[in-house]
């Protein structure tokens, strides 16, 4: 079964639950009259900003952005390859970027020097997982779920080649699984569409 693959829950459904609903109250508090755009990104994301969202007691506007850096790998390449931007403008507005996680940070420090250019009123980052012992460059997150060690996880949104999205806690994967697929720092797909971010 598919879900043997999973060694630990590293956060239960119920802790997620729990710390969104925290994570919705904070942000409500600090863009009370205003009316934010959340830019999420896609795919891992997704579930978390569906849950998010119903937690913000705000008018506020999504778009999204998709971009990619691990190909088939399980470690970061550092290459960011932009797949999809942004559909309205930002010009002005205060920005939310929504990510699933941040380990070296090389992602997201690329996707707020992108948007920056784009000239928001203000811009702030919104994380579920933090891995700070892989961080390779400082950026400043306004919002936090959870801290973790340098531990490969999956679920409630976060894939292994794909798969795992829909388990509704965060696990950690067996190493056998992991091992199935050689850690490559260049594990980037050179095929993917689109500009690599500078």
């Amino acid at each position: 079964m598919w879900r043997d693959a999973i060694q630990q829950v590293i956060i239960s459904e119920a802790a997620l639950r729990q710390r969104i609903q925290d994570l919705g109250s904070a942000i409500t508090a600090d863009y009370r009259g205003r009316q934010p755009v959340f830019v999420v990104v896609l795919k891992g994301a997704l579930i978390f900003l569906a849950d998010l969202i119903r937690a913000v007691d705000l008018p506020l506007t999504l778009d999204c952005v998709a971009l990619s850096s691990y190909g088939d790998g399980w470690v970061s390449s550092g290459m960011v390859h932009l797949r999809k931007d942004l559909d309205e403008s930002i010009t002005g507005k205060d920005v939310l970027i929504i990510e699933d996680i941040i380990d070296t940070g090389l992602t997201l420090h690329r996707l707020v020097h992108h948007l920056s250019a784009r000239h928001p009123a203000d811009l702030r980052i919104c994380v579920l997982l933090d891995k700070p012992a892989r961080r390779r460059v400082d950026l400043p997150i306004a919002y936090t779920g959870f801290e973790l060690p340098d531990t490969f996880v999956v679920g409630y949104g976060l894939d292994y080649r794909g798969q795992y999205r829909n388990l509704p806690f965060i696990g950690a994967l067996r190493p056998e699984v992991l091992r199935a697929t050689p850690r490559r720092e260049s594990a980037a797909n050179p095929d993917l569409p689109g500009p690599t971010l500078p």
